[in-house]
């Protein structure tokens, strides 16, 4: 009994790090940015406790893989948001993984390269920074390049790993918050057979640093939610991204919800933003993903 135990306590352990498993997205420096040598850091925001990541300057991939008799072979990427310049890993990351895992989904939270922060206040500097959204745009265009290639390889390792993931090579897609949602549309807009998202889901996407506009012609649904009262006004960012979809033929589902601001993510706030995630995994249905 006690040796049954123990084999089990192995197995659980073995199974909670293969979830969280890092994956460097190239092997050395990554493309383009190869003099940074900047060091990763990270900071904690009350209340939540949730953590802000910046000067990422090594993309990875981190893995959470749901139970083995739960997977039902669909898997998500996703890009946590933070204007290109900080990464809000839980409430944009961790945590959704975590909500995929539940449903049976592979997730993959993705950190991809950001603009290097001059202070050690990343927050405030970034706040000041987007009083001014044509110099944050101007700022961010060296760097938005490099976060797509981030996406684009991540999507081509899932892919090339499908079997050793337990995913199917036909059901990986792309999910990304706010400026991860800049960089989910410029992945689809750019890939390569091998780097295709099956489905993207940008959660109230800023356009104005999309790069491209080419849509699949395969059968790409997409996925877009976003607040009325979001702060930052991108409502007409996902409406613009959805009547695009909609005129190429393709699946395309849009929630604007009248209230949830900018950044819900994961939070629950007892609104109808809460049910985002409902919604989401009944569209996953009805696509047969």
């Amino acid at each position: 009994m006690i040796k049954q135990a123990l084999i089990l306590a192995l197995l659980l352990s073995f199974s909670i790090i293969n979830a969280q498993k890092v994956i460097p997205l190239y092997n050395g420096k990554a493309p383009g940015s190869e003099l940074w040598n900047w060091k990763e850091e990270v900071i904690t925001v009350a209340p939540s406790s949730d953590r802000i990541i910046y000067n990422v300057s090594e993309p990875t991939l981190t893995t959470y893989l749901p139970e083995a008799s739960k997977a039902n072979g669909t898997a998500v990427i996703v890009a946590p948001g933070g204007a290109f310049h900080i990464l809000s890993i839980d409430n944009e990351g961790v945590a959704v993984a975590k909500w995929l895992n539940s449903k049976g989904i592979a997730a993959f939270v993705l950190k991809y390269r950001v603009v290097k922060t001059q202070t050690d206040n990343p927050l405030k500097e970034l706040s000041e920074k987007m009083m001014d959204s044509q110099s944050l745009d101007k700022e961010n265009e060296t760097v938005v390049p490099m976060a797509m290639q981030d996406g684009l390889t991540a999507v081509t390792y899932v892919r090339s790993h499908t079997k050793e993931l337990n995913v199917n090579p036909n059901r990986i897609g792309f999910m990304g918050f706010s400026a991860g949602g800049t960089l989910t549309m410029s992945v689809v807009y750019n890939a390569t057979v091998e780097s295709r998202p099956n489905f993207v889901a940008p959660i109230y996407p800023y356009g104005g640093a999309i790069i491209g506009n080419k849509i699949p012609t395969e059968k790409t649904p997409i996925f877009i939610a976003v607040a009325s009262d979001d702060e930052l006004g991108f409502v007409p960012h996902s409406i613009a991204i959805y009547n695009k979809w909609h005129e190429a033929k393709q699946p395309a589902e849009l929630h604007i919800y009248e209230k949830g601001g900018h950044g819900f993510g994961m939070k629950n706030n007892n609104i109808t933003t809460d049910k985002w995630t409902v919604q989401f995994i009944d569209w996953l249905k009805i696509q047969g993903l």
